[in-house]
């Protein structure tokens, strides 16, 4: 299907002030069985006004319903020339983009809520979570998610644990990807860019009988961005010992081949969807141990599947849905990982400090989901579900023991207990939850809802939410919302063993966390749109690696209290028929209780604006610049703030060009800003002390034909 003329789309896609009514996974057909009233209109009149549905939730009216969201089309992420999902995250306001020193990993940051792994952000694929239990995030070796395949991305920002559970924290990412609706025939295109990067993609729909069937395949290799480290950790050993075994300055490590495919079979009540993300060359970033590494590389494999089966009218006014869900996760390193260069440790290590652990996971899911409407003004959704998952084939080989004092050799330590990085365990998962959707008056609706989970390695835990939504009036609409969210404790934070650094603590709880936020969405016309939202919120039992007496340094505990507060606000303008003009502001601030200074490591303030222009029927220009404020530092790191800095961005792009024809180039950071991430800190001196480079400017040229 030909991409729409973006400006003249724009308000229809309403992108930035939205909201859900039920987050749950049951389809829009689901949800279309009251009388017509302000909270029940006709799904060709919502087609019109543009709804949200996190994971096919239930179709509502974008600012009637029970969450702040945003939602990205693939008609924005051609708009915008991204390439890779952390582009288009970066436009959302009050989620912040950058990345953790492991493999330069991506790392979504929600209204400053932050951690080492950030396990606080909670990523679904078509309503599944793709959550490794092992690091309680979306896995070390990531290596990013190209953009072809996705037919939108929802973001909740704000708690979503009464509905999704574990992890959908600080905010919940879904990514829908493309059905045979979205693609009309046979698309084809290839792309050149800076990095020596090469990518190509073909997308194909047909039809069966009355059974649907799309593939979306993406391939690209790039030796990525090669910004200098001035000084890494070695740095600091070398000057403690007298050496010169450091490989600073020099290079980050940002190499990656990828390769990505996505299969849809669907029928009138089923559905069967299947991906492989493969990750290959990958590059170790600034090091695994912030110690230059510019040779190591990381494999991985994703392999999901799901099948959903719906039964419409099982009973008056009840409908149901079942789903079943496999996840396979693989890490495992291509080569040796130098954690320290030759000649590490005063010349105790003349081959290098060597370590290379891997692990495989796997995760089945069950889920069974119904909405009953035959109550006057009230709709209930109930689910009931179960998850399985084990960590297999967890491995090892290293030249060094746990008191760091070398072993002459690398060896394989995968089944030494007393040895390997990380014993094989398991979790389950049962949860119940009912929400109840009540139109009390013409202009007022009230949302309630419950989540009882139940977990095997740590306890149980409940979740309420409720959000009253007051029709103000024609053009303005009120929300009252509160939410409770959990992270569970990951796999390495309660069973870590091996790990000379941080230990597990299998008594750990689950981190919780308290929202309340008030949310106001002005439309006075087509043409022009206002939201603004303000939350506050608690944290208590953080998890943090805490200093603890002994061999090992520190171990896992919950030990932190945090609160924090903000605001975001939008605004859309469509000035001309060929011209719409985006932006966004947001703040933020978060204080640690213990400590009573700021937390840091997050901007405080974002800007973000673009100017979509029609410059012919053929030809588009999409420009976005985005501002990112200084990002202060915890309070035991007295390193100034990381700089304020601003990116601009530069897309052209054709929409029917010449017989199905169509050409891109896009220039990303034009000016050539200096960017940096914060790199963590440790006493006495970070290991990175000029924090993390990412990439420069860089541009892409690509060509794509419809057959």
């Amino acid at each position: 299907m030909p991409l729409q003329h973006g400006p003249l789309n724009a308000l229809m896609r309403a992108r930035h002030w939205l909201g859900i009514s039920a987050l749950c996974w049951l389809t829009p057909a689901l949800a279309n069985n009251a009388d017509d009233t302000l909270w029940d209109i006709s799904l060709e009149e919502l087609g019109q006004i543009r709804v949200v549905s996190i994971a096919s939730g239930t179709a509502t009216p974008l600012d009637k319903a029970a969450a702040v969201t945003s939602v990205i089309s693939a008609e924005d992420i051609a708009a915008i020339g991204a390439t890779d999902l952390d582009e288009v995250l970066e436009t959302v306001p009050g989620l912040h983009v950058n990345h953790s020193d492991q493999t330069f990993s991506s790392k979504y940051i929600f209204r400053g809520i932050t951690s080492s792994f950030n396990p606080q952000a909670l990523m679904l694929i078509n309503g599944v979570p793709v959550t490794t239990m092992m690091f309680g995030n979306r896995g070390n070796t990531w290596g990013g998610m190209p953009v072809k395949a996705i037919q939108r991305i929802e973001v909740i920002r704000g708690p979503g644990s009464a509905l999704y559970g574990a992890d959908a924290y600080a905010g919940v990412i879904n990514i829908v990807t493309k059905t045979a609706q979205d693609i009309d025939g046979v698309v084809t295109g290839a792309r050149l860019g800076s990095f020596d990067t090469k990518g190509a993609w073909v997308e194909a729909a047909t039809a069966f009988n009355s059974t649907d069937i799309s593939l979306v395949l993406e391939q690209e290799s790039t030796d990525g961005w090669r910004e200098t480290v001035n000084r890494d950790a070695q740095t600091n050993f070398d000057e403690q010992f007298g050496t010169s075994a450091s490989l600073a300055p020099g290079p980050v490590n940002t190499s990656v081949d990828q390769f990505d495919a996505r299969l849809d079979v669907s029928g009138e009540r089923w559905q069967f969807r299947a991906g492989l993300q493969d990750r290959r060359n990958l590059g170790t970033g600034p090091g695994l141990a912030q110690a230059l590494d510019p040779q190591g590389r990381y494999k991985s494999q994703r392999v999901n599947m799901d099948y959903s089966y719906r039964w419409q009218e099982a009973m008056e006014g009840l409908d149901i849905e079942s789903r079943v869900s496999y996840l396979n996760i693989t890490q495992e390193p291509e080569n040796d990982i130098f954690l320290y260069p030759p000649g590490a440790f005063d010349g105790s290590f003349p081959d290098g400090f060597i370590g290379n652990p891997g692990y495989k996971e796997r995760q089945f899911r069950l889920d069974l989901n119904s909405i009953y409407s035959d109550f006057d003004n009230h709709r209930v959704l109930a689910g009931v579900g179960a998850l399985w998952a084990d960590l297999y084939e967890v491995s090892e080989s290293k030249n060094f023991n746990t008191d760091f004092s070398p072993k002459g050799q690398v060896e394989d330590v995968s089944d030494d207990p007393n040895q390997v990085w990380m014993p094989e365990e398991d979790r389950e998962n049962y949860y119940v939850f009912v929400q109840d959707e009540w139109q009390f008056a013409q202009n007022w609706q009230l949302v309630s809802g419950l989540r009882y989970d139940y977990y095997a390695d740590f306890g149980q835990t409940v979740n309420p939410r409720a959000a009253l939504v007051w029709a103000t009036t024609d053009t303005l609409t009120t929300k009252f919302l509160y939410g409770r969210a959990f992270r569970a404790p990951s796999l390495n934070e309660l069973y870590a063993a091996q790990n000379p650094i941080t230990a597990g603590n299998e008594d750990l709880n689950p981190e919780t966390i308290d929202t309340f936020e008030i949310a106001l969405g002005y439309q006075p016309h087509t043409r022009l749109f206002y939201g603004i939202n303000v939350f506050y919120y608690e944290i208590d039992d953080l998890i943090t690696a805490t200093p603890t007496p002994g061999p090992i340094s520190n171990q896992y505990q919950n030990s932190g209290k945090r609160k924090g507060h903000g605001t975001e606000l939008e605004v859309e303008y469509r000035a001309l028929d060929n011209l719409n003009l985006t932006a966004n502001y947001a703040y933020q601030t978060s204080k640690d209780e213990r400590t009573n200074s700021s937390v840091g490591e997050a901007p405080n303030h974002q800007i973000y604006a673009r100017a979509e222009w029609g410059i012919t029927q053929t030809w588009n220009l999409n420009t976005q610049l985005n501002w990112v404020g200084e990002q202060k530092r915890s309070q035991s790191d007295p390193r100034e703030p990381v700089d304020d800095y601003t990116t601009v961005d530069i897309t052209a792009r054709t929409q029917g060009l010449w017989r199905g024809l169509d050409i891109a180039v896009s220039v990303r950071n034009a000016f050539n800003a200096d960017v940096r991430d914060p790199s963590p800190f440790s006493d006495p001196r970070p290991a990175i002390p000029g924090d993390f480079p990412m990439a420069g400017r860089y541009a892409y040229a690509e060509l794509q034909y419809q057959f």
